[in-house]
């Protein structure tokens, strides 16, 4: 139900400033109103902007086009795949994000300006489950164009041009020390880019429940942060320089990742960290996270129906609520504390994300917790050593190389655990009677858990 009028948005001014004229009571009631009528006629104005198009008119047609690259292509076994803006289709300037698709070779690099002579086509409708055309829409793009060559003319300026450097840093710095496999695996979980990593090794990591280690998560941005205040605190800086240098880091972080849900979640959830301290005001861990739900859903309300978001705002919501009660379970258990929380951390994720992960994508992985416990001593030395080799590369290649190298053998490790476990027969459920199944399990596990909780509470 979408309503782009000024009227709505008039509506919601004037509720506003109604409510500044009656008691608490209606106030509250205005607020709320004026509220909603601004959410509805925002939501209503950027989603008929992203379903704008100017060139679904020209399908059929071939024009010389000038593209700039956005993003790293992927490359699929027949061709090239790579996000793109259009910014001029023939005689036309335009600015409309496209999906080119380039026979397999040579790739050209994020942020460079190319030229080539394009076809426009429609995406791919339904096809084996997956509805291409509807999620390259809910994205902003509505055509894919085809190329058989291109030539660059130029690279991209501005604050993108700076997240393309920092970008192209980072992953000369993993190379120096990591190739292959390893390097894949190294790239994935720092940058978030698995495309370099074997199909047959992708499966694995989502088969065993790893699959969230190749995307950047919080423990990424967090590291970045305390790193900062670290350094800055060895430098004899004062906090508020530390704070300030880790704004920074996690800035120069999330540009050279990219704007995927679970970065911007991270890096304005840390962002609001650091401003909370340096304002001196105390910081409540969901209004950082419902702060970052809204920044995402504001640019793109189509967000919210993507897996990514879905799977990283509900696993961290689960961590806030269950991981207390589970520590508090496993306290009888004679389990080291590092472990403990491991093992609370990944039941917590897992059962909160295993409906979205079957509504989304028909299969929950089931040794989730086991795989996470095996990979979590990895993680952080991984990301320690990464990190530490993209700071010192411009000045020490060498020791980059050797840092890099170390983060190559924890991402082996991590490739390892994902094989063995994703490896075994039983490790995911795909089919309905097994996910029924599932589904049964976890209802009695819950009614369990709720008697039990019951009966501990009268008790006390």
């Amino acid at each position: 139900m979408r309503l782009p009028s000024l009227g709505l948005a008039a509506t919601a001014v004037a509720l506003a400033i109604a409510a500044a004229w009656v008691d608490e009571q209606r106030r509250v009631v205005m607020l709320v109103a004026a509220l909603a009528c601004a959410g509805w006629w925002w939501g209503s104005v950027r989603l008929v902007a992203l379903d704008r198009s100017v060139l679904a008119a020209s399908v059929g047609t071939a024009e010389r086009s000038l593209l700039e690259i956005t993003a790293p292509p992927r490359r699929g076994r027949f061709r090239l795949r790579v996000p793109v803006v259009v910014r001029r289709f023939g005689a036309r300037s335009v600015h409309e994000p496209a999906l080119l698709e380039l026979p397999p070779g040579r790739a050209p690099p994020q942020g460079a300006l190319v030229s080539a002579v394009t076809t426009v086509e429609e995406p791919r409708g339904p096809e084996r489950g997956f509805d291409e055309r509807t999620w390259l829409r809910r994205n902003g793009v509505h055509v894919v164009l085809r190329a058989d060559r291109w030539r660059r003319s130029g690279a991209r300026t501005g604050l993108p041009a700076v997240a393309d450097r920092l970008r192209a840093h980072v992953e000369r710095a993993l190379a120096r020390g990591a190739s292959g496999e390893r390097g894949a695996v190294l790239a994935g979980v720092v940058l978030g880019d698995d495309q370099a990593v074997p199909d047959h090794l992708r499966d694995r990591f989502r088969s065993s429940g790893l699959y969230h280690l190749l995307a950047v998560s919080g423990q990424n941005v967090a590291l970045v942060a305390v790193g900062s205040l670290v350094l800055a605190r060895l430098a004899g800086l004062p906090r508020f320089l530390g704070e300030l240098a880790a704004l920074a880091g996690i800035a120069a972080y999330v540009l050279a990742v990219g704007a995927q849900p679970s970065v911007i979640r991270a890096g304005i959830v840390g962002a609001l960290g650091s401003l909370a301290w340096i304002a001196a005001r105390q910081r409540d861990r969901w209004h950082c996270l419902l702060i970052a739900a809204f920044v995402l859903l504001v640019w793109n309300p189509y967000t919210l129906l993507d897996a990514g978001f879905q799977l990283s705002f509900v696993a961290v919501a689960a961590i806030f609520v269950l991981v207390r009660p589970l520590l508090h379970v496993l306290e009888g258990y004679p389990l080291p504390r590092p472990l403990a929380e491991g093992i609370a951390v990944s039941t917590a994720c897992g059962v909160a994300t295993a409906p979205v992960l079957w509504l989304q994508f028909h299969a929950v992985p089931l040794l989730a917790v086991p795989a996470n416990a095996l990979a979590a001593p990895a993680m952080s030395p991984l990301l320690v050593l990464a990190l530490l080799a993209a700071c010192v590369d411009p000045v020490a290649p060498g020791v980059a190389a050797m840092l890099a190298g170390l983060a190559g053998w924890c991402a082996a490790w991590l490739a390892m655990c994902a094989r063995l476990v994703g490896g075994l027969p039983f490790a995911q459920v795909s089919s309905n009677r097994g996910g029924l199944a599932l589904a049964a399990c976890g209802l009695l596990a819950a009614a369990y858990a709720w008697r039990r909780w019951q009966s501990s509470s009268l008790s006390t």
